[in-house]
């Protein structure tokens, strides 16, 4: 069953990861809700990410897995950008992909 998770950008100018590579380049809510869900819909944040990796042959494939049905959508609130991504990831892989593309910047509001 798809998780309802709804995640808050306090303030989107530093919603960046520490490494520019995975990080989002967004600037207002409909960008950074397609970078979320490319995130977890592909591959490709995760093997940036793996590529980064001293061994990428040995890092654990589960934190690889995506969801080719996971919608996020985003809403500017005053100065804060409001996602809402719907998705049957696992919470911790949900959570790490953000920590790559919001580094902390970033705060899970609501899980149902």
């Amino acid at each position: 069953m798809p998780v309802h998770y709804s995640i808050s950008l306090p303030d989107p100018s530093a919603a960046r990861g520490s490494d520019p590579r995975l990080s989002f380049t967004a600037n207002g809510a409909d960008t950074f809700a397609e970078q979320l869900q490319d995130a977890l819909r592909t591959p490709a944040l995760f093997e940036r990410w793996r590529a980064t990796q001293e061994d990428p042959d040995d890092v654990d494939p589960s934190w690889g897995v995506t969801d080719p049905g996971a919608t996020v959508s985003g809403r500017q609130s005053d100065l804060r950008i409001d996602l809402v991504a719907i998705t049957r990831i696992p919470g911790d892989v949900l959570k790490q992909r953000l920590r790559w593309l919001a580094g902390s910047h970033w705060e899970l509001r609501d899980v149902r």
